[in-house]
Order: C-alpha cells, then sequence, then structure tokens
C-alpha cells in the first residue's frame, strides 16, 4: 500500500475531529517515534563503539611540568602508536 493511499483513508477520520482544536495527531505522534528510536538506536551505536576504544596516554617524560612549552618530549616516543 502507498503512503498516499493510506493517507486517503485517514483524511474522513480528520474530518469528524473539532476544526477549532489543533493537535499533532498521529502522524505527529509517528514522527516524534521514528526520530525517538532514531536518537536511541544512535547512541547504542555510539556506546559501542566507544568501549571498543582503548586509550592510554603516555607518562609524561620529565615528572616536573612547570609550563606548557618546558618540557617537550620528542615527537617519536611521545603518544606514538605501537608497530608491528
Amino acid at each position: 500500500m502507498y503512503a498516499t493511499q493510506a493517507l486517503t483513508h485517514l483524511v474522513p477520520l480528520a474530518e469528524e475531529l473539532d476544526k477549532n482544536k489543533v493537535t499533532p495527531g498521529v502522524l505527529g505522534f509517528i514522527v516524534f517515534a521514528a526520530l525517538a528510536a532514531g536518537v536511541w538506536l544512535l547512541m547504542k551505536s555510539m556506546n559501542r563503539h566507544m568501549g571498543k576504544v582503548d586509550f592510554e596516554e603516555a607518562p609524561d617524560a620529565s615528572g616536573d611540568a612547570e609550563g606548557v612549552g618546558a618540557s617537550v618530549a620528542p615527537a617519536s616516543a611521545a603518544g606514538s602508536a605501537k608497530r608491528k
């Protein structure tokens, strides 16, 4: 069944309602429910992907950190990934 055919079946039901009352109706609820389900699925997927992340920060090369640029470790040692 096409969406236009489904809407034509719902039009007589809408005419029975009060013309002075504005409500979101069934279509508004369906759209809201679809958006809520989509957000829930995206959050579930994001949590699954974030669970796979394994990040360990490299320890600071020097014990004292006086300034931002005071102790700069070589780029090859700081935060480098292990290569096979």
